[in-house]
């Protein structure tokens, strides 16, 4: 059972997304919050398995509030919801640590699917538009300077040569099909390459790993 905890400041949109949880079989409302300090209280006390995230609350935004969730080490992951397809909100909600997003108008089946796949670890961001995104919000990168010369980010050291090559196909937006016909490896193979490009820079899911192949300048936009 995957437990919800719905994070908006609107009282209708926060019926209308319990309403639609309510007629699944594997789905429960944990709880509602209707600001981003008391979504973070909530999560810490709750411990849903998602929060439903609007970005624009009052007092505390989704953003930081999403930051907050994700810093404490729990187990709940945050889906984004915002109001356009790329809202400029979207790209900092992921830096901040949120699983994905979707915007707040998805078909009803999109949004549960959503949230089923962000309670699975998943990531809720098509390969293609992690490109767009990134690169469209790739000025607010830190800046960090130029690597060295000899130049890769120490952070790169972590992982083989056949991870970074693959964790750079990640971050172009190549499916794991893509990579593995382009690769000329098993599709099984891709997935153990990026489960273990997860685990080594930490990262929560596939978003947070591209974001990671710019920050390090593995990628660069464009």
């Amino acid at each position: 059972m995957t437990s919800v905890l719905i994070a908006d400041d609107h009282a209708l949109q926060r019926l209308g997304f319990r309403m639609l949880l309510e007629t699944q079989d594997d789905m429960a409302v944990a709880g509602e919050a209707g600001g981003g300090a008391e979504a973070v209280r909530l999560a810490a006390e709750l411990r849903p398995d998602v929060v439903l995230m609007d970005v624009r609350m009052p007092g505390l935004d989704g953003i930081e509030a999403t930051r907050r969730i994700a810093a404490s080490g729990g187990r709940t992951r945050v889906l984004i919801l915002t109001t356009f397809d790329l809202d400029e909100y979207a790209f900092a909600g992921l830096r901040a640590g949120a699983s994905g997003f979707l915007v707040k108008d998805a078909m009803p089946d999109e949004l549960l699917a959503g949230i089923r796949a962000v309670a699975s670890g998943e990531a809720v961001v098509a390969p293609a538009l992690t490109r767009r995104l990134i690169e469209r919000y790739a000025h607010l990168l830190p800046a960090g300077g130029e690597p060295a010369a000899a130049g890769p980010d120490p952070r790169l050291a972590v992982l083989t040569d056949r991870e970074r090559e693959v964790l750079r196909a990640v971050a172009l937006g190549w499916t794991n099909g893509e990579i593995a016909e382009r690769m000329h490896l098993a599709e099984s193979t891709v997935k153990t390459h990026v489960g273990r490009i997860l685990g080594k820079t930490g990262a929560r899911d596939r978003v947070q790993a591209v974001i990671f192949a710019y920050d390090t300048r593995l990628v660069r936009p464009g």
